[in-house]
């Protein structure tokens, strides 16, 4: 771990580190020294630029769910302390709506959702990041539909001229982080699964996915089997059919005690010109930022196959971008 404080002994446990450093142990002022003054923070819903903006937001965070718990469930990664490192950190989230906020006027209820965060470090600094929550289920946890929710963000945040604009390739902002992950095999297997689904290859579900597979969704979805991993991937796929796909970036991980695994970035950019998860189409652009991770395995002589899957993107800021398309 050259280059970073001698208290990790190694990267995973920086990243889990950190985590629970600034949020639970409220060192919210150790931003200043973990992020770069002037990292990229690109979530669906909006890019904060400069670790002010992100002491801002997780102070606003904090304020809303005084008692957030941040369980981290992996971080699957790739790169060198010499050349900077790239994590995919996967974190189960606990907290209690107990403060007025973004989302509303506090409701009490608590909540339980996924964010998975992919974070570049060099020298004990992250300067680059995206990051992902699971809208959909925070949302329905508190009552709303994420297209009702969409449409109430908008009319708080001034309406459509003035709203906060999504995460699309026309409001991103570039960062120093510019490489594709590493050349694993688990890695190339995840896209390469992906590649077929988005190239309506449908067949590659069953062939891949293991029939006992566990599938965690966006909007706190769990369900298992082939045929839930059709419906889910159709529905998206479905709903954007001539949106390019890109991957972006590619990890995979052969680590002691734990199975194969990957985490792939992706995105969706295309007109909402199909019927699918979101509604009648609208015609709308819409980007759709996805992180995808998953763990391979074999039971006895059979093949290797996909066992657990956990894909994240915003439904909130889909819907967002449909709506402001029409408005």
């Amino acid at each position: 771990m050259q280059g970073f404080d001698p208290k990790f002994r190694d990267f995973p446990d920086y990243i889990l580190g950190i985590t629970k450093e600034i949020w639970e142990d409220r060192g919210i002022h150790t931003l200043h020294g973990y992020y770069a003054p002037d990292i990229v923070v690109r979530s669906p819903g909006s890019v904060v630029t400069g670790n002010q903006g992100v002491i801002g937001a997780t102070m606003a965070t904090l304020a809303e769910f005084p008692d957030r718990v941040l369980l981290g469930e992996d971080v699957i990664w790739s790169g060198t302390p010499e050349a900077g490192m790239l994590s995919s950190h996967r974190i189960l989230s606990m907290a209690t709506h107990a403060g007025d906020g973004v989302y509303g006027t506090a409701t009490g209820r608590r909540l339980t959702y996924r964010i998975i965060a992919d974070c570049h470090a060099k020298a004990n600094v992250i300067d680059d990041e995206w990051l992902i929550r699971d809208q959909g289920a925070i949302v329905r946890q508190l009552g709303w539909a994420p297209k009702d929710f969409a449409a109430d963000l908008i009319a708080r945040e001034g309406g459509p001229g003035a709203c906060v604009k999504p995460l699309t390739p026309e409001t991103d902002r570039p960062g120093p982080y510019t490489d594709r992950g590493n050349d694993d095999p688990a890695g190339a297997r995840l896209a390469d699964l992906l590649t077929r689904i988005m190239g309506a290859d449908m067949a590659a579900i069953p062939e891949v996915y293991d029939r006992a597979c566990t599938l965690h969704y966006p909007g706190g979805v769990t369900t298992h089997g082939t045929d839930a991993a059709d419906r889910f991937w159709m529905g998206l796929r479905a709903a954007f059919p001539e949106a390019e796909f890109t991957i972006h970036h590619v990890i995979g991980r052969q680590d002691d005690a734990m199975p194969p695994r990957a985490a792939v970035r992706w995105s969706l950019w295309g007109k909402h010109s199909g019927w699918g998860s979101f509604g009648a189409p609208t015609g709308a652009m819409v980007y759709v930022l996805g992180i995808t991770h998953a763990e391979f395995g074999r039971l006895g002589d059979g093949p290797i196959t996909l066992r657990r899957d956990w894909t994240l993107f915003d439904e909130t800021a889909v819907w967002k971008q449909i709506l402001l398309a029409g408005a």
